[in-house]
């Protein structure tokens, strides 16, 4: 008798793994990988407004541009002040051009390298920048790099004290001239900036960062604690039967339907303490000391941002609640009515816990967004005044992008992704056990 193939079947443990590789698999690639090459990047000195650090260099590398095209000039420079001084300076001039084309013979030797230069050398004949990163820049051996720019340095230092003790004021300038030329040259030959965790250990020290960490951490608290309170009262208020009731639903919606960034802008208006109405009325009711106080001081500065993201977010807040309302059955409050049970007791025995889901998710949500916040504090007071309304997201933007030191900025962005992990394992894991326990069961 023939037997039968079996057929390749999975058991149900496997065909969950199977169903949910794909969603791991996104969540690396759009989650993870950012978060691992910012922390490659914080491993680094990484500064694009310094050439000397522009690049992510493990070793020695030379700029081969910038070298290539000073080189071409050394050595002409050189043979004219040797012929333009006499004796021993002739001599100590002399014995420095030799000792320069001895290194530069000696860098040329690996035939990478010197493709590399020919290509470099041909290009800025003919005026052309070099636009190639690998063309740009070549790995050298760490000791030859450090000896090379050791050598240009100590020669740099020779000809500026060979310059002050010439009398010729024309020859003395032009020793000067090439001397600053060693130095670019050797300014060239750039060392490994990789420094590993210092940048978190100086961040661990930066007061700054521990004082936008703090403000981003009292905002948050704040804000989503009242717009839990007011979401709540919305929701209830609305998810009754009343004659109009879809106009002010759809009414409550505007504020979060605005972008955050428009919103800033009209509330720094409303803020003005020339022209602002907001500024004006709480001046005059003597809630706040005067109508300059809400953007010129540390405490108006986060009362303002608090209450622009309250009244922005708060609907978010009730929309969620709303959805949770909306599942609740009527008859257990028709049976809880026949038992005598009035309005308060029904809200706390039936509303609120079965509200629970509703309000983890709402907590959530609105926890991860306020404490990312970002466009809000920047547009309306740039984290001002005198950082006093910084958050962490506005520190690692004015890190990244103002002064374009992008390892330092990228150790912003890490502490920001782990703090963000750490709320979100917080609400999962501690506060919301219970409600996946319960959905498991």
């Amino acid at each position: 008798m023939k037997r039968k193939k079996r057929s390749f079947q999975l058991n149900e443990k496997q065909l969950g793994y199977a169903m949910v590789l794909p969603s791991l698999i996104l969540v690396f690639v759009v989650v993870l990988w950012p978060v691992a090459q910012s922390f490659w990047n914080s491993l680094f000195d990484y500064r694009l407004n310094d050439p000397n650090r522009s690049e992510l260099m493990l070793s020695a590398n030379i700029d081969l541009e910038r070298y290539v095209d000073n080189h071409f000039y050394i050595n002409s420079q050189l043979e004219d002040l040797a012929s333009s001084v006499e004796g021993e300076a002739a001599a100590t001039i002399t014995d420095i051009k030799e000792k320069i084309n001895g290194y530069h013979q000696e860098l040329v030797e690996d035939e990478e390298t010197k493709q590399k230069v020919e290509k470099v050398d041909e290009l800025i004949m003919n005026y052309q920048p070099v636009t190639d990163s690998d063309l740009k820049y070549q790995k050298i051996d760490n000791g030859f790099a450090d000896e090379y720019r050791d050598a240009l340095m100590s020669y740099q230092d020779k000809l500026t004290g060979l310059a002050s003790s010439v009398s010729d004021e024309t020859v003395s300038e032009n020793i000067n001239q090439s001397a600053d030329l060693l130095g670019a040259t050797g300014e060239t030959i750039l060392k490994s900036n990789f420094i590993g965790l210092k940048n978190y250990g100086k961040y661990l020290q930066d007061t700054r960062m521990w004082k936008s960490l703090w403000n981003t951490t009292f905002f948050t608290v704040v804000t989503v604690a009242l717009e839990l309170v007011l979401g709540v009262c919305i929701a209830l208020l609305i998810n009754r039967a009343f004659k109009g009731r879809g106009l002010i639903r759809a009414s409550v919606l505007i504020p979060w339907a605005i972008p955050t960034a428009v919103a800033a802008m009209m509330w720094g208006f409303l803020y003005d303490g020339q022209s602002g109405i907001v500024a004006h009325y709480l001046a005059s009711l003597n809630l706040i000391p005067g109508e300059s106080w809400l953007l010129s001081t540390s405490n108006g500065g986060m009362f303002s941002i608090i209450l622009a993201d309250v009244w922005k977010t708060t609907p978010y807040m009730a929309l969620l609640i709303l959805a949770g309302l909306q599942t609740i059955p009527s008859s257990l409050y028709e049976a809880s009515g026949v038992d005598g049970a009035n309005k308060w007791q029904q809200f706390w025995k039936i509303t609120l816990p079965l509200l629970k889901s509703s309000i983890l998710v709402a907590l959530l949500f609105r926890t991860l967004d306020a404490f990312r916040v970002f466009d809000l504090i920047y547009v309306l007071t740039g984290g001002g005044p005198a950082n006093a309304t910084e958050s962490i997201s506005v520190y690692a933007y004015k890190t990244l992008f103002a002064q374009q030191n992008f390892g330092e900025g990228s150790v912003l962005s890490v502490i920001v992704f782990l703090c963000v992990a750490l709320i979100s394992f917080i609400y999962v894991k501690l506060i919301g056990s219970d409600l996946f326990a319960g959905r498991t069961k």
